[in-house]
């Protein structure tokens, strides 16, 4: 098959935005196009993950440039499994958003601004230049600017401009920290960079640009610099929430994964050390967020800063437990918190308000969203056989074996907050006294939940068909103990 098929996840949904800018965007048809094109780059991202298990790692050299002179784009199996996952969660939220969203945002074009999210998110895991994911960064960035706006409320024009702001710093400090690497090394290409640092030994120069990247990774994820991601995600509609929850800040933790795994690991007593307690702290203060609120979105906000201090923690310890814990952590942390904040979107509206104490009775009247809600709840938790167990067993075997004792035992309380946190939500907004409140929106509560009950079935498939992915999850994990894999596939021409 041709090196082609690997830049389709990503074409589709670029060619899928341009034709809705040209098509009425409040019309049935712009539905149509959105939702088919969805489903059919799930279909192709599913062919890239067997084609990648098949026969390794997956090239493509832009107009047949070799490395590391053009734009070269790589699926390893790693790769190829987020694609997948950004497309299924994509593909949930745009049915979710039909009738949730409204056409009052509809009809400012939305649903181009969603694909233009996923080419953003999808560009980013496939690329093999360190420069190019900056542009694929940019591109994830200006969508997400327009759909944290759309609809235009009071409260979301106040959040963006912070949200605006953190990340245009974050932005040119990536651009000159790309400078100082490219003066360093004389090369941006992920590949060929992992040789020229290998070959300098990380030295002097290289850790601090290392940590600076480190900064700007960790600001885009929410690692430790998080103090923007509450405020700006709690903003806008749950479909977009979910989006943001269940992608960005995943693409953050990614860009932590290669470049730490593949170019900069030669000094892990620095690096590695600083990503360990950015992410025990951003565990504990995740944590803290978690109890302290009463608002749903809130709540649920906090806890994707706990999980992206859990999957750090993985990649610091630099063992195989730890990486094929991140992998398998990672790709059930994007499902479920995406299908926890489309589910909390729903309680938000039944209810009419978004502080749980103000909640009750639900379970009467809306009996499959709090069980959806709980058995949700149970895997982001981490109790099996749901899909959060594997990877969060994984990660305490590598904290383990690599004797980080006090950032496993962070990480293991911190899972009790997250139940204690989550279980809060359920008891008062499912059981309890009934309270008379009616939601000034009208939405169909059933035709919602059926995206949602796909993206629940993968997270208990995740759990239950673990001896089934296990063998994607270890070759995508060989990678990041192995980077000559990697180097090797890149730069065998």
């Amino acid at each position: 098959m041709s090196h082609n098929f690997i830049v389709l996840p990503l074409l589709i949904p670029l060619l899928t935005g341009i034709i809705l800018i040209f098509t009425n965007p409040s019309t049935r048809l712009t539905r149509a196009i959105s939702a088919l094109s969805a489903l059919v780059n799930m279909y192709i991202s599913a062919m890239l993950v067997r084609i990648v298990h098949q026969s390794g790692i997956q090239t493509l050299h832009m107009s047949g440039w070799v490395p590391p002179f053009g734009i070269t784009f790589v699926a390893d199996m790693l790769a190829a499994l987020l694609v997948l996952a950004t497309t299924l969660i994509g593909a949930a939220c745009i049915f979710y958003s039909f009738s949730t969203v409204g056409k009052a945002r509809e009809k400012h074009y939305y649903h181009a601004f969603v694909h233009y999210l996923l080419v953003g998110v999808t560009g980013s895991f496939l690329t093999g230049d360190i420069f190019n994911l900056f542009v694929c960064f940019e591109v994830m960035l200006i969508a997400s600017y327009a759909l944290i706006v759309i609809g235009g409320e009071k409260r979301q024009l106040r959040e963006s401009l912070k949200y605006i702001l953190i990340n245009v710093v974050s932005s040119t400090l990536f651009v000159v920290t790309i400078a100082y690497l490219y003066a360093s090394v004389g090369t941006l290409n992920m590949a060929h960079l992992a040789q020229r640092v290998a070959e300098a030994d990380q030295g002097g120069i290289l850790t601090i640009v290392a940590i600076l990247l480190l900064i700007v990774f960790g600001l885009k994820a929410g690692l430790f610099l998080y103090y923007w991601l509450p405020g700006s995600y709690a903003a806008p509609p749950a479909a977009i929430i979910a989006l943001f929850g269940g992608l960005l800040t995943k693409v953050g933790v990614y860009a932590i994964i290669r470049t730490f795994t593949l170019i900069f690991y030669h000094d892990p007593g620095t690096t590695h050390t600083i990503i360990g307690w950015m992410a025990g702290a951003t565990m504990v203060f995740g944590a803290l967020g978690a109890i302290s609120y009463r608002d749903v979105n809130k709540i649920l906000i906090y806890n994707i800063v706990i999980s992206i201090g859990f999957v750090c923690f993985a990649v610091s310890v630099m063992n195989d437990a730890g990486h094929i814990g991140a992998i398998y952590y990672l790709l059930h942390d994007m499902i479920a918190k995406a299908l926890i904040f489309l589910l909390g979107g729903l309680l938000i509206i039944v209810a009419g308000t978004a502080d749980v104490s103000h909640m009750g009775g639900l379970i009467r009247r809306y009996p499959a969203l709090g069980w959806m809600f709980f058995v949700t709840a149970l895997a982001i938790v981490g109790v099996p056989p749901l899909s959060g167990f594997i990877g969060k067993l994984q990660i305490v075997e590598g904290g383990l074996a690599a004797e980080e004792y006090v950032l496993t035992g962070i990480g293991l309380a911190s899972s009790l907050i997250v139940l204690l946190s989550m279980m809060n939500v359920f008891m008062h907004a499912f059981w309890g006294e009934v309270q008379e409140r009616v939601s000034s929106t009208f939405i169909r509560v059933k035709f919602a939940l059926w995206p949602a009950a796909c993206l629940i079935l993968a997270v208990i498939g995740i759990g239950i068909g673990a001896e089934w992915l296990y063998p994607y999850i270890e070759q995508a994990s060989e990678v990041l103990g192995d980077p000559e894999l990697y180097i090797d596939a890149v730069l065998k021409e």
